[in-house]
Parts: C-alpha cells; structure tokens; sequence
C-alpha cells in the first residue's frame, strides 16, 4: 500500500508539471530540485551567468516569474523557487516549520547548493517579507536587492499598530489564519483566488486559460494550501484584534538593510496600501523607489516590460 500511494504522489506531481508546461514556459527553462535546509525545493532555471534569483508570494508560485525569467536568462543564471510549501516543493507539516528563519535560511541555502557566494534578489509579496529579512541577515551574499510591493517588515508592524486605513486594509489576513481559511479559499475550485491573482489579467489578456489551469494545479497540490497559509500563522501577521493580538515589535536598529534597494511599488495596492512606504528610508539608507501610479500589487503581471525595465536599469 505504501508503494501504491507514493506511485499516485508521484504521477500527480508529473501532472501537474504537464500543466505547468502547458502554460507559457520557454526552451531552456529547467526544472530541478535541491536538499537544502532539511527540505526538497522545486525550482525553475534558465540562462548562465551571474544568479538571480526570484521569491514568490502567496498565493503564487514560481510561475509568477514566467515574463522575467526569459528577460534576465540573457545574461543571468535566474532561478525561481517554489518556496517551501508551496507547489512542488516540500510542505512540512506544523506552523513551527514556516519561520521567517527558516524561509531566510531557505534562501541562502539554495544559493549555496547553486554554487554562488553572491546574488541579486528579486521578489514580491510574501518572497519580499523573506528578502528583506534575508538582506538583514546576510547582507554580505547580497549584490542588489529588488522588493515589489512588500512593506519593510518595521514599517509594515508600524502601518498595522498605528493606520486604521491598513489595519481595515489587512483584515483578509485574520482570515488567512483562520481554521476555515482553507475551506473558503478552496471552495468552488478556487474560485475566489482565480478572481484576486488572475481576474483583471484573464480580463485583459495577460493570463490564459492554461495560466489559469496551471495555478490552479498549484493550489491543488496536496498541503499546498495550507503550506501557504501558514506563513500568515507562524508570523502571526495582521492587524491586532482580541483573538489574534499583535506580535511584539522587533528592535528597529536591528533591522537596517545595508544593501542597494529598489522598492518597485504598484500605487493600487489595496491590500498594502502607500503608507508602507513612508519613512522606508530610515531603514534602506541605499535606497531607491519606483512608484507605478496605475499598478496594483499583481503589478508584475500588469505591467511586466516597465517591472523588468526597472529591474534591468537597476541591476546594470
């Protein structure tokens, strides 16, 4: 029995990939696991060169990366993982497992396992949370940092105690660390993910139906969900209420980035909102903003040409 259910694992996660390939995927793009951290991470990469590498948010996966990893494939070796929890990388079970040490060590792992004592680090959303933790961290394996609609985490614990338009902008993550989060985010085969990520992008054009059908493989993955969901609950991240109080504030001289950054920030956000950027450099001193008036936070799929614009200028 125990052969039959890992052969039925495994021909779902084949599936899945078939899926995944399906969508828009270049030649050259290689999908690879690595052991590190005491975990199998999934990742895709293309190109040779100096690496790059790409975190996702929630809900996404490593596809979130697909108009970026052809651009810089060119002259970089890019690397998208599917962070842990996520897709078809490993989902170790228990909040406990999903740290903020643990996605910094994730990160520097994998750096190490690709060979690389030096990077430049891109991401966004919930891969920004961890970027920024990983440039305070280890800035010395850091050439370039690029964080895409994600607060600094001290500016963001500012936002959340003190802005009552953030705090109401943010109430969607109590639900997130609800016990139902996984039932109202599944239900009607994810419909109300496919409206938030992909929505505006099916309308538009930006997404396909085989982009659609491959996030939707992602969701799908057995734990995934809850993978994902979990980040919310070991950081016990949202705005205070009396059954979720507010985790204690972190020291702010221990949270300088002492990296060259660029914040690239869709001004549409709703869900993490202009304040966050206020103040940001007081703890970036090396710091540069980019902000897109007409972009939402899935401004990477927006808008994808001025993203990696900005990136390229950046990182020249």
């Amino acid at each position: 029995m125990p052969h039959r259910i890992a052969l039925v694992f495994v021909l779902a996660a084949g599936c899945a990939l078939a899926k995944e390939k399906a969508a828009k995927e270049k030649p050259g793009w290689q999908h690879e696991y690595a052991e590190v951290n005491g975990v199998r991470l999934h990742y895709v990469t293309a190109g040779k060169g100096p690496l790059i590498i790409f975190l996702h948010g929630f809900p996404e996966f490593w596809y979130e990366w697909k108009d970026q990893l052809p651009e810089f494939a060119k002259d970089h070796r890019a690397v998208a993982p599917d962070m842990r929890g996520y897709n078809l990388s490993e989902k170790p079970a228990g909040v406990d497992h999903y740290q903020m040490k643990d996605l910094v060590e994730d990160v520097r792992a994998l750096a190490e396992h690709l060979g690389y004592k030096k990077f430049v680090l891109v991401a966004h959303d919930w891969g920004g949370g961890a970027a920024w933790s990983f440039a305070i961290a280890h800035p010395e394996y850091l050439e370039k940092l690029i964080i895409i609609n994600c607060p600094h985490p001290a500016i963001l614990a500012r936002e959340l105690a003190e802005n009552p338009a953030q705090q109401k902008a943010s109430l969607y993550m109590l639900l997130f660390r609800s016990p139902q989060a996984e039932q109202t985010l599944s239900a009607n085969n994810y419909a109300g993910l496919v409206e938030g990520v992909l929505g505006d992008g099916l309308k538009s054009g930006a997404f396909a139906e085989a982009d659609k059908q491959a996030y939707i493989a992602a969701w799908s993955q057995p734990g995934a969900l809850t993978g994902g969901l979990n980040y919310y609950r070991a950081a016990n991240l949202g705005p205070p209420s009396p059954d979720f109080p507010a985790a204690p504030p972190a020291d702010p001289a221990n949270m300088v980035v002492k990296v060259p950054t660029l914040v690239i920030w869709g001004e549409k956000d709703t869900a993490l909102l202009t304040g966050n950027l206020d103040g940001m450099d007081k703890f970036v001193p090396d710091l540069t903003i980019k902000r897109i008036p007409d972009g939402s936070h899935w401004v990477i799929h927006e808008k994808p040409a001025l993203v990696n614009g900005y990136i390229r200028e950046f990182i020249r």
